[in-house]
């Protein structure tokens, strides 16, 4: 019997202090999304981070908790109802990390009879820290606990036309009455070291600024290359003339280099630059969640308004549009019916 898993990041239980500790204690520790030595990684995580920034980001995450609970988890269960209320699958929803685990998604598909899997990572480009690591975990599951289930996994959907498609509509229909002099696309940022260890090739990643541009087997595993062909994508469909966009990355940590540009920074210079009506694009999430409801659309709106803009909209995510469920059921119902179809959606 089939059935299907959609794993999202995850989040604290709530926004207090010891919840928030404990989440970012299992999130840190992960060796795909701080990939330093062990011992290093523990002293850093344990012995510094986790006694200073749990209550800062408990106050970030008071200012965009809903009365039902974390935005992000809202938002993936009521994807998920709406998934499964036109899939003849059984369908489960898990976290990579938080109380809401992937060993309960496995178990609870497991219980319904399910012995063929159809993972889906929601997130749209590979990263070691949010692609990898889902599959490496459910792939650690499924050997320590499940030895008779069979399991395939959806690949990275950040040029798939259908998913380009909807997520150009839902930009088109919030920037509708919007008067805007720019769109930044603005991509959860990672450590360049990530994009050079993701690199098969281990000689096609320099970040050189043409690197992306280079056909390469290392594309299917490069996070940079993936961002910037969703913008080219969106950017066509949409019909954006160039200099009227512009890409950036977010969320950097620890003083190591990250891809550039920096949000942060480009939302600052805009306004000298002229460009003082500013939309922003979050194309690396499906769902909005802390990253994009407070340090996008709070602090950055912030940022550039105290810059010089005058008007700033940030786009919210797909979410639970119910376009975006469509697209979700249809490349399960091709799972179902054909295996090959996943594993082809997008080349």
């Amino acid at each position: 019997m089939k059935g299907v898993l959609l794993i999202n990041l995850g989040s604290p239980d709530s926004t207090e202090t010891k919840d928030v500790k404990r989440y970012l204690g299992e999130f840190l520790m992960d060796e795909r999304v701080i990939d330093i030595a062990y011992w290093k990684r523990f002293l850093l995580i344990k012995g510094i981070i986790l006694q200073v920034r749990p209550k800062k980001s408990g106050v970030a995450y008071k200012k965009i908790w809903w009365k039902e609970g974390s935005p992000l988890v809202v938002i993936s269960e009521r994807f998920s109802k709406k998934v499964s209320s036109k899939s003849s699958l059984p369908i489960e929803l898990a976290m990579r990390y938080g109380s809401m685990s992937m060993e309960k998604g496995f178990k609870a598909l497991t219980d319904r009879g399910v012995d063929e899997i159809l993972l889906v990572p929601l997130y749209p480009h590979y990263a070691m820290s949010s692609y990898e690591t889902v599959t490496v975990k459910a792939e650690q599951i499924i050997a320590d606990h499940y030895p008779n289930v069979t399991m395939d996994i959806l690949p990275t959907f950040y040029n798939q036309p259908d998913y380009i498609k909807v997520m150009s509509a839902n930009i088109k229909n919030h920037l509708e009455g919007f008067d805007y002099d720019h769109v930044l696309f603005s991509y959860h940022g990672i450590p360049e070291r990530h994009i050079k260890k993701s690199d098969p090739t281990k000689n096609h990643c320099k970040l050189d600024g043409s690197c992306c541009e280079r056909n390469s087997v290392a594309h299917h595993t490069c996070y940079r290359h993936q961002c910037f062909e969703t913008t080219k994508a969106i950017v066509k469909s949409l019909g954006f003339q160039e200099g009227t966009y512009s890409n950036s990355f977010q969320s950097r940590l620890l003083k190591d280099p990250w891809l550039k540009p920096y949000t942060d920074f480009e939302l600052e210079k805009f306004p000298e630059m002229g460009k003082k009506k500013v939309a922003v694009i979050t194309p690396a999430f499906v769902s909005d969640c802390l990253e994009t409801l407070e340090e996008i659309a709070m602090e950055g709106k912030e940022d550039f308004l105290e810059a010089g803009g005058t008007a700033y909209k940030h786009i919210p995510c797909m979410n639970d549009n119910d376009d975006w469920v469509d697209v979700m059921v249809s490349w399960i119902n091709n799972w179902e019916h054909n295996n090959n179809s996943v594993s082809e959606l997008n080349r």
